[in-house]
């Protein structure tokens, strides 16, 4: 494990900075700067009030904490939310999409830590196109590889 610097701007000085919750986490929490209720069913932007710079060569990824499904009846609407380093410009908050997969309004407060974030490295792609199949025979389909 390596430790980035990572520039980062609260909007708000009341907005805590995002933190490791123990030594051998993988991904800091990110909490809601707001309250925002979420209807039932519905995809809600959970501001975090902050402003935060991916080190070049690297992505932050937005993800669900385990709890949040469970306790909250939230996910991270997208499966991953993907913050690109070029995303950090005066009014580029994080936001965190959520949905609802309830049956009932979902009330996120003020500190409530909803997602984790994980900085993890691009790599870009050189297309080399080609002009013959890529292999011989198909593998086939969704599940082709075996029956579960």
């Amino acid at each position: 494990m390596h430790t980035l610097s990572v520039r980062i701007r609260r909007l708000h000085p009341s907005v805590p900075l995002p933190a490791y919750q123990t030594p051998g986490a993988a991904g800091f929490d990110l909490a809601a700067s707001a309250d925002v209720t979420v209807p039932p069913g519905a995809v809600a932007l959970v501001p975090t009030g902050l402003v935060i710079e991916a080190p070049p060569g690297y992505f932050l990824g937005v993800f669900a904490r385990s709890s949040t499904p469970l306790k909250r009846g939230l996910m991270v609407a997208n499966g991953v939310g993907v913050v690109d380093g070029d995303y950090c410009g005066p009014h580029d908050e994080v936001k965190i999409a959520v949905v609802n997969f309830t049956a009932a309004p979902v009330d996120v407060r003020f500190g409530d830590r909803i997602a984790q974030g994980l900085f993890m490295p691009v790599a870009r792609a050189e297309w080399r196109e080609a002009t013959v199949d890529l292999r011989e025979g198909s593998r086939g389909g969704f599940g082709a590889t075996g029956e579960r």
